[in-house]
């Protein structure tokens, strides 16, 4: 067996809220790489210029397809590392306020379902609701996300 630092189904009891330990700065670089790699040329996320003159931001927004990736990849290490079948889906994910460049997040994730799959014996499907504070605790990120995990072995 792999090592792993997830957890198995069996420890995802609904209620449960996990502080990740990690947290990020977003840097410029952090923007620029991912919005060019991902072919995305939106100006509020490239240009400074425009984002200072055009729009009521004032300065660049960090793109928020970077920020939910982010999000979800500082739970892993805690939630599904070696754990997890397969990322099922998403059904909310909403930006409540900006994210700039300088920007620090921490996350928290929630269980806010957990059941046994009915046709996939050792397996279960689990709802996770992942928070994501900038460094003044305003809340930048929420993402609801269901996760097809994996119960516990017999020999673990």
């Amino acid at each position: 067996m792999r090592p792993h630092t997830g957890r198995w189904l069996e420890e995802l009891t609904p209620g449960t809220v996990i502080h990740h330990a990690i947290r990020r700065t977003i840097t410029e670089a952090d923007n620029v790489l991912f919005t060019s790699i991902t072919m995305n040329p939106a100006w509020l996320h490239l240009d400074f210029d425009y984002a200072e003159k055009e729009t009521s931001f004032g300065k660049p927004l960090v793109n928020s397809m970077l920020t939910v990736a982010m999000v979800v990849g500082i739970s892993v290490h805690e939630t599904t590392l070696g754990t997890t079948v397969a990322n099922l889906g998403f059904s909310e994910v909403v930006f409540p306020a900006p994210l700039f460049h300088g920007d620090t997040i921490r996350v928290e994730t929630e269980v806010r379902d957990a059941r046994a799959s009915s046709s996939r014996p050792g397996q279960g499907i689990v709802t996770f609701e992942h928070r994501a504070f900038n460094q003044d605790d305003t809340l930048v990120c929420r993402a609801v996300r269901q996760a097809l995990m994996l119960s516990r072995p017999e020999d673990a």
